[in-house]
């Protein structure tokens, strides 16, 4: 049964031509325009590809940082030991620990928005792999979190750094910022998925890449962005 909207979806839906795509300027525009949330909404952005996520060369999966930020502060904990906790602790990770952190999150603790590990750790960190796995928060080495360079990872993810992978229909959704964002830097966060998603074209994949794409906020209505815009 299809999902009932309240009167104020329904309204902010009758300002979308739902027969026009929009250049991604006046999309951003108009979701920052019917956005009716009472607090700062998160901006998104959709990207439907004609690809087999059955075939693992056609997933995508990867990271990278905003030139915007997300403007969501993002709460990191960071599995390290010695000089490699003490460069996490100094690059501002919420939290650092190794086996006392496991057992914290093994107990049910999952207060944070994103988890690095120095490859040493993985052995310990992987058998928390059915709490933070289907989370998304499990370290992984193509999106960054797993590495040697903590002071980075932490870096990145407290400066805008937002993950993507495609979900088993195909869809990558991925965060480009707030409403409260000015309509340029949304742009700007957009255009930058959208080149990694292109960039990222698996080479097995024919014809139509990009079949649909949109923008939306947290509780307002997608709007469909002319793929001939950008």
């Amino acid at each position: 049964m299809a999902q009932k909207r309240g009167k104020k979806y329904q309204d902010a839906l009758k300002q979308v031509d739902r027969n026009k795509a929009y250049s991604v300027e006046d999309a951003v525009e108009l979701v920052k325009k019917i956005d009716f949330a009472k607090f700062d909404s998160t901006v998104e952005v959709v990207f439907n590809l004609d690809v087999d996520t059955k075939q693992a060369d056609q997933q995508l999966r990867g990271a990278v940082v905003l030139p915007n930020g997300t403007g969501k502060d993002q709460k990191v904990v960071v599995f390290a030991k010695g000089d490699k906790a003490k460069e996490a602790e100094e690059a501002g990770a919420d939290v650092v620990g190794d086996a006392d952190l496991a057992e914290k999150i093994q107990n049910g603790w999952l207060d944070f928005d994103v988890a690095i590990a120095t490859p040493d750790m993985m052995a310990q960190v992987g058998r928390l792999g059915r709490v933070l796995g289907p989370k998304g928060l499990m370290p992984n080495p193509k999106t960054g979190t797993v590495t040697m360079d903590v002071k980075k990872a932490v870096s990145d993810s407290k400066s805008g750094k937002v993950t993507y992978r495609t979900d088993r229909d195909g869809n990558v959704a991925v965060i480009i910022g707030k409403s409260s964002f000015d309509a340029d830097k949304l742009v700007g966060n957009f255009k930058t998925i959208e080149d990694l998603i292109v960039k990222n074209r698996p080479a097995s994949v024919r014809g139509t890449y990009i079949k649909n794409l949109s923008v939306s906020t947290t509780f307002g209505p997608g709007v469909k962005v002319d793929l001939e815009s950008f």
